[in-house]
């Protein structure tokens, strides 16, 4: 199963190009908001910039608390998203152990990494790919090895 790594952060500039292209390729919107991946500074101009996004946990949390299957487990890892059976109770928002889902404000929805990759060519630093799960993203020495060892809990 391939997952959506933002495996070269340090070169990312903050211009939002993949939260775009999420919101208007996957959720059909245009924000930067309304998105399954989001773009944040750590903290300061010189500190650069932290991808929000889904670290396919395998089983996911958010699935299991979601009442309605709107968020149904992927085998390997990661969720499907039926937005149409969301009914906006942000219990999956309230169980995401890393913080990915975004329950709008606009319209209550929840938005999330689906791993499409869709994301990936509208970067134009090459920060994020789509790798296999077991990729060196997740070697025991790569600065994600945490995330990665959190998404198999």
């Amino acid at each position: 199963m391939k997952m959506l790594r933002p495996s070269r952060m340090e070169r990312c500039i903050g211009c939002h190009s993949c939260s775009l292209a999420c919101a208007r390729q996957v959720f059909k919107q245009l924000s930067w908001t309304n998105a399954g991946i989001r773009i944040h500074s750590s903290g300061g101009i010189t500190t650069g910039f932290e991808a929000r996004t889904c670290v396919a946990c395998d089983p996911a949390p958010c699935a299991a608390a979601c009442p309605t299957e709107a968020i149904i487990q992927r085998q390997g890892g990661g969720v499907r998203l039926k937005q149409d059976a969301c009914i906006r109770c942000g219990a999956c928002a309230k169980a995401c152990p890393v913080d990915a889902i975004l329950i709008s404000p606009e319209d209550g929805l929840a938005y999330l990494c689906i791993h499409c990759g869709r994301c990936v060519a509208y970067c134009p630093h090459e920060c994020l790919e789509l790798a296999e799960k077991d990729s060196p993203f997740c070697a025991p020495d790569s600065p994600y090895e945490d995330a990665c060892t959190l998404a198999e809990k």
